[in-house]
């Protein structure tokens, strides 16, 4: 498959299509008699957007893990302690997580296309309150560096800002005055940004997914740091 980088994206405007169908008519019977197409129109792209990927996190994200078994989330929710009970997801998503760190723990990235919206980013979503620990003691340990990373033009222009919940103030065992007070309050680390649906459809979808990606990998590796187990010559094994 030739580079992406010189291709529309994977998606066409029956994915965006299917999508908006999905939405009308979130029932899995529905679903089931569609299945064929859902493969062909949404999960397929999806599929060679992130091979497309993996070969280009060689040159500016090795530590991720991208492939389709480990990065694509599963159509159907979970709704067993949800209110909607609503049985599919009326989007495609994936995620590039780190490789070494056990499921759903670390920074990495992630990509969702809806019918909608489009959002591209990463950061660390809900840490567990040790493992925040660790990033938050790392943060006062190596400040003004997340400063630094986050008032990058490159990271500025690609999402603006870091963004996540936060305390209201600076969390017990740090001293009120800290220097790195505003950073120790967020209990997430989120950046990204959210495109017209029509982007994913659009000869700037691919160039876009990079130039966000990769604005954002410094970030990912600061946070991940102080979570990580250094190994010379190694970056982990998955």
């Amino acid at each position: 498959m030739a580079s992406l980088n010189r291709m529309t994206s994977p998606f066409t405007a029956e994915s965006l299509r299917f999508l908006r169908a999905l939405k009308r008519n979130n029932d899995r019977e529905w679903f089931r008699a569609r299945r064929e197409r859902y493969e062909r129109v949404v999960r397929e792209p999806m599929i060679a957007l992130v091979e497309q990927l993996a070969r280009d996190f060689r040159r500016f994200a090795p530590e991720l893990v991208a492939s389709p078994k480990a990065s694509m989330y599963r159509i159907y929710r979970d709704t067993r302690f949800s209110d909607n009970k609503t049985p599919l997801k009326t989007h495609v998503a994936v995620a590039f997580p780190w490789r070494g760190l056990p499921k759903h723990e670390g920074a990495g990235l992630y990509l969702e296309v809806a019918a909608g919206w489009m959002w591209v980013g990463g950061g660390m979503w809900r840490p567990q309150p040790p493992q925040l620990q660790r990033v938050r003691e790392h943060i006062a340990e190596t400040f003004p560096e997340i400063h630094r990373l986050v008032r990058r033009t490159s990271f500025q222009r690609a999402v603006g800002a870091l963004e996540g919940e936060r305390l209201s103030r600076v969390p017990r065992g740090f001293a009120k005055d800290n220097p790195a007070a505003h950073y120790l309050q967020y209990r997430q680390f989120v950046a990204g940004r959210e495109f017209l649906p029509d982007l994913a459809i659009s000869a700037k979808f691919y160039p876009t997914v990079i130039r966000t990606f990769k604005a954002i990998m410094p970030l990912v590796r600061f946070l991940n740091e102080p979570l990580i187990e250094e190994k010379p010559g190694s970056i982990g094994q998955w």
